[in-house]
């Protein structure tokens, strides 16, 4: 069968297992990455070329730059696939795909992963229920929407990642002080009704147009709290016979459908309120970032690069996938940024352990176990030593970081 050519962009360091998997397959792997990031632990044996970017950017002129250097490179090579591996370079993608008519996500349906206004729009209008919510192009209809539900609210960047720029805002004169603010950039956020609840995500693949693997987990400190709280933040799976369990499922295929998802990992936050409803918050086309693929993986058995991958050769050879094998245990999931350089994680000696997280000024570890009540035991276990011996914290950003 003949080598194909995977284009893999990732702005971030992330993904090499999904490019170690894609040339264990017999393709030809390219990766597009932001020049700052050259010397990062790239799987180097897996990638046949690396092109890059003066930065990771989506702008007009970057992109414009990017594809003139992408049709010089295929005057003498060919790009069959191309595979986003980071939210930040979805729109990337799919201008690739569009300007070169590569097969895959086109810029409409990528703006359904991205673009947090275009999601809330379409998931409404398929009748998914999402918080209460205004684009910021219109004063009057901006003026309509704080008078008529209650505070506060969330000012939103339409297309970051995690709570990134997000600003909450209590008061009608607050929140339009942030939007005056924002002055010319205001059409690149939106607002919504702030709604205490429960978070919860489900990680899945899709092929064909079906999901064909998910694993449901519940936030016990999402991003957002972390990021604007100084918590640390916990994860942990749903017990498979959980009652919200089914209702995510149903909701998170109503949204992958909404959405015209294919052939893709994913990564869905959904959230029970008060009002015991179960909303829609955002998706995203990609493996779930903050370590939460290696707890799915410690779960479930499956690692979703490694099986995005395997999913991608398949659709791209037109040859039949074959679903994994879902090997169910539970597994959660504590990060913390750590006043230490390199912290000492051999203190934690349970033996559910089952990764330990080895990066400058963080703590993180994933538990496994056949029982979600130890899981739990653990996490907020490790939560008070993390507390007490090793967290710090930092002001939220307003650009992603690396």
């Amino acid at each position: 069968m003949p080598s194909l050519s995977f284009l893999c962009i990732a702005t971030f360091f992330k993904g090499e297992e999904f490019m170690r998997t894609c040339k264990q397959l017999g393709n030809t792997v390219y990766l597009l990455t932001d020049r700052k990031l050259a010397d990062k632990d790239w799987p180097r044996d897996a990638i046949d070329d690396f092109f890059y970017l003066p930065t990771s950017a989506n702008t007009t002129e970057n992109h414009n730059e990017m594809l003139a250097g992408l049709a010089f490179v295929m005057r003498s090579r060919k790009i069959d696939r191309v595979v986003a591996l980071d939210d930040f370079d979805v729109e990337k993608a799919a201008l690739i795909r569009e300007t070169f008519r590569i097969p895959g996500m086109g810029q409409t349906t990528a703006r359904f992963f991205r673009d947090k206004l275009a999601m809330r729009m379409r998931a409404q209008s398929e009748g998914i229920r999402v918080p209460a919510f205004s684009a910021l192009f219109n004063d009057q209809a901006i003026t309509d929407f704080l008078t008529s539900t209650e505070a506060p609210w969330l000012i939103k960047p339409r297309s970051e990642a995690s709570a990134t720029g997000i600003r909450k805002v209590h008061s009608l004169d607050e929140a339009w002080s942030v939007i005056h603010q924002l002055d010319n950039e205001r059409s690149n956020y939106l607002i919504e009704s702030f709604k205490p609840g429960t978070v919860y995500h489900v990680d899945s693949l899709s092929c064909n147009g079906a999901i064909v693997f998910s694993r449901a987990s519940q936030y016990l400190a999402t991003p957002m709290d972390v990021a604007h709280g100084g918590g640390v933040f916990r994860t942990m799976n749903l017990a498979l016979d959980a009652p919200e369990a089914a209702d995510l499922y149903t909701m998170n295929e109503a949204v992958m459908g909404a959405f015209r998802m294919l052939h893709s990992a994913s990564h869905s936050e959904f959230i029970r309120c008060d009002d015991g409803e179960l909303y829609f918050l955002e998706t995203s086309s990609r493996v779930g970032g903050a370590h939460i693929a290696e707890m799915v993986e410690a779960a479930t058995g499956v690692n979703l690069w490694r099986e995005w991958a395997i999913l991608e050769n398949a659709v791209a050879r037109d040859l039949t996938y074959l679903p994994p094998v879902d090997r169910p245990q539970y597994a959660g999931l504590i990060v913390s940024l750590a006043r230490q350089q390199w912290p000492d994680l051999s203190v934690f000696t349970e033996p559910e352990i089952w990764w330990r997280m080895n990066r400058e000024y963080h703590v993180g570890l994933i538990v496994r176990a056949t029982d979600p009540g130890r899981v739990r035991q653990l996490l907020d276990a490790y939560m008070q030593r993390i507390y007490a011996e090793f967290h710090a914290s930092a002001p939220v950003p307003d650009k992603p970081t690396s």
